[in-house]
C-alpha cells in the first residue's frame, strides 16, 4: 500500500470491519455452540447414568472393562452414537458404582486410583463440574432408591472443548480462505469508485496551459462533484484575472502610444530648435508629456490593483477631514484657473471605507471636476443623509455633459469630446470600481445651479453611519 493511498486506507479499513465482524459473530457461534454441545453432552451422561443403573452385577463386571463411548445414545439402544455434531473420533466417558454403604462395585479402570466422589447428600444431584487428578471433568450423580445404588459417570471437559474447538475451526477455515478473495474484490471495488478522480487527475495533467475551460469528465460522483466544481471556479477565476492582465497590457500599450509619441515629436523639435526660446517651449512640452504618461501609468496601475479583488477590511471613515485634505491637495490647480473649491457645510457623516481608498476617490472627483470646468468657475463638494444612506456629492458649474455621454462617463479611457482638458479618461472608472468594492452607488445628474456635472456616490446605511456632531 502506497503512503497516503486513499485506495489503500479504504482497503484496509473495510477488511478490517469485515474481520471485526466475522470474529464478534464467531466468537458468538462458538459460545452458543459450547452452551448447546453441553447441554447435549450432559444430557447423553444422564441417559447413561440411567443405563448402568440397571445393570446387574456380572453387566457391570464386563462394563468395567469395557471402553464406554460419551457419544452413544443409550435411551435408542446401546452402541447407537449420535454423527449429528460433527465430531467423529471416540470420547471416553467413566462410571463408577457404589452401594448403599458406600462400597465400590463396579467402576473404570482409570478411576480406581482416585478418589472419585463423595457420594452427596443430595441424592437427586444433576450434571456439574468436579476436578479429579488435576483435571476438570462433567460428572453426573443418580441414586437410586430401589436398591441403593449411587451412580457417578464421568466425561472430560477438554474432550468437550476440543469438540467445540474443532467447530469453530471448521467454521473459521472456509472464512479464512475468502479472505484474500475478498481484499481483492475489495481493491478492485474501490479502485472502481475511485476512478473519476483519476479521470479529473489525467485532465488536469494533460491539459494546456492556455486552455482555462471548465473541466468536463462525465458523470461524477456525489464526493467527487465539488472537487470538480472548486476546480472549475479556480480556473474561472485564474481566466478572469488572465483576461485583466490581457486588457491591462493592451490599454496600457494602447494609451502610452500617443503620449510617448508626442515626447518623442517634441524632443526632435528640441534638438533642431535654432534658438533658446523654440528649444525652451519644446522641453517644456516634452515635461507635459512626460508628466501626463507618468500620471497614466499611475492611473492603469492602480485600476490593476482595484482589479485583483484584493479584500482590504472596512472601517468607519469621518469623510469631511479627508474632503479638506483633498481639497488642499489641489488647491493649487484650482488656483491657477482662477477657480473655487469649496466643502459645503460641515456635516461630519461616517461610512464604511478604506481612508486611503477614499483619499483616492476624493481626489479623481475634485481633479476631474477642475480640469473640465472652465477658468473662474466653481467646485462644492457636500456630504448628507438620506434616507438610509450618506451621499457625498462633487458639482461644478462648467459646461457640463451631454446625456448621450452621462452613461459612458465610467467606461475605461472614454474622454468628453470638445473639451480641451489632458485627461486620462480613467479617473472615473477608478471612482465606480472603489464604489463597487464597498457596496456604494455612483449617479450622475447636473451640478451647481443647474450647470455642470455633479457626481453622487451614495454609501448604504449602517448603525456606524451617524453625525459626529449629533449627540449620542
Amino acid at each position: 500500500m502506497m503512503p497516503g493511498s486513499i485506495r489503500g486506507r479504504l482497503a484496509l479499513l473495510v477488511l478490517a470491519s469485515i474481520i471485526l465482524v466475522w470474529a464478534i459473530a464467531l466468537g458468538w457461534s462458538y459460545r452458543e455452540a459450547t452452551r448447546e454441545v453441553g447441554e447435549w453432552d450432559d444430557a447423553r451422561l444422564v441417559q447413561l447414568a440411567q443405563f448402568i443403573v440397571l445393570l446387574d452385577q456380572n453387566d457391570l463386571s464386563v462394563l468395567s472393562r469395557t471402553r464406554i463411548d460419551a457419544r452413544t445414545e443409550y435411551g435408542r439402544g446401546p452402541g447407537h452414537t449420535n454423527g449429528n455434531d460433527g465430531d467423529k473420533s471416540p470420547r471416553e466417558a467413566l462410571f463408577q458404582v457404589r452401594d448403599a454403604q458406600g462400597r465400590v462395585l463396579a467402576s473404570s479402570a482409570q478411576l480406581e486410583s482416585l478418589d472419585a466422589f463423595e457420594v452427596p447428600a443430595d441424592a437427586t444431584a444433576s450434571a456439574r463440574r468436579v476436578t479429579l487428578g488435576g483435571q476438570p471433568w462433567h460428572t453426573y450423580v443418580l441414586h437410586d432408591g430401589v436398591s441403593g445404588r449411587t451412580v457417578r459417570v464421568l466425561e472430560s471437559t477438554n474432550q468437550r472443548s476440543d469438540l467445540t474447538t474443532g467447530v469453530a475451526l471448521r467454521i473459521a477455515k472456509p472464512i479464512a480462505l475468502a479472505l484474500p478473495v475478498l481484499a481483492l474484490l475489495v481493491w478492485i471495488s474501490i479502485g472502481h469508485s475511485l476512478a473519476p478522480l483519476e479521470a479529473l487527475s489525467k485532465a488536469i495533467r494533460t491539459r494546456d496551459a492556455s486552455k482555462l475551460e471548465p473541466i468536463r469528465i462525465g458523470p461524477t460522483p456525489v464526493e467527487v462533484r465539488p472537487l470538480v466544481d472548486a476546480i472549475n471556479q479556480l480556473l474561472s477565476r485564474l481566466g478572469l484575472s488572465i483576461n485583466r492582465e490581457r486588457a491591462f497590457t493592451a490599454d496600457a500599450a494602447h494609451e502610452l502610444k500617443t503620449p510617448l509619441a508626442a515626447i518623442k515629436v517634441q524632443a526632435q523639435v528640441a534638438l533642431a530648435a535654432q534658438d533658446a526660446a523654440q528649444q525652451q517651449l519644446a522641453m517644456q512640452r516634452v515635461v507635459q508629456g512626460v508628466d501626463r504618461s507618468a500620471h497614466l501609468a499611475e492611473q492603469l496601475l492602480l485600476l490593476a490593483r482595484l482589479d485583483e479583488h484584493r479584500k482590504v477590511p472596512a472601517q468607519p471613515v469621518a469623510l469631511a477631514a479627508l474632503v479638506k485634505d483633498a481639497i488642499a491637495t489641489n488647491e493649487p490647480d484650482a488656483r491657477r484657473k482662477g477657480m473655487t473649491v469649496a466643502l459645503v457645510g460641515d456635516t461630519n457623516y461616517m461610512v464604511m471605507a478604506e481612508p486611503v481608498l477614499m483619499d483616492i476617490v476624493l481626489d479623481n472627483l475634485i481633479d476631474n471636476a477642475i480640469k473640465y470646468c472652465d477658468e473662474g468657475g466653481r467646485v462644492e463638494v457636500s456630504i448628507r443623509r438620506d434616507a438610509d444612506a450618506v451621499v457625498l456629492t462633487v458639482g461644478d458649474n462648467g459646461p457640463g455633459v451631454d446625456t448621450e455621454d452621462i452613461t459612458r462617463l465610467t467606461d475605461r479611457f472614454f474622454r468628453v469630446t470638445g473639451n480641451g482638458a489632458n485627461g486620462s479618461g480613467l479617473g472615473l472608472s477608478i471612482v465606480a470600481r472603489i464604489a463597487e468594492y464597498f457596496g456604494a452607488r455612483l449617479d450622475f445628474d447636473t451640478g451647481i445651479g443647474g450647470q455642470g456635472l455633479a457626481v453622487h456616490v451614495s454609501f448604504p446605511g449602517a448603525d456606524a453611519n451617524r453625525n459626529l456632531n449629533e449627540p449620542r
